[in-house]
């Protein structure tokens, strides 16, 4: 019954457009974090050190 209701009733395909928004939205972030840490640890290990600088 419960799986009936959630795919029939309107609040339960709502819940259910809710979740995959959140699912989606929650690899979005996760991909663009990674991206950055990607992209900002390139340009840290790009600088070369200048000697007696830190």
């Amino acid at each position: 019954m419960a799986w009936e209701l959630l795919f029939t009733s309107d609040i339960g395909i709502f819940s259910l457009i809710t979740i995959g928004f959140i699912l989606v939205m929650a690899v979005y972030i996760w991909r663009y974090a990674m991206q950055h840490a990607r992209q900002e640890e390139k340009e840290i290990n790009s600088h070369k050190p200048v000697a007696g600088v830190h």
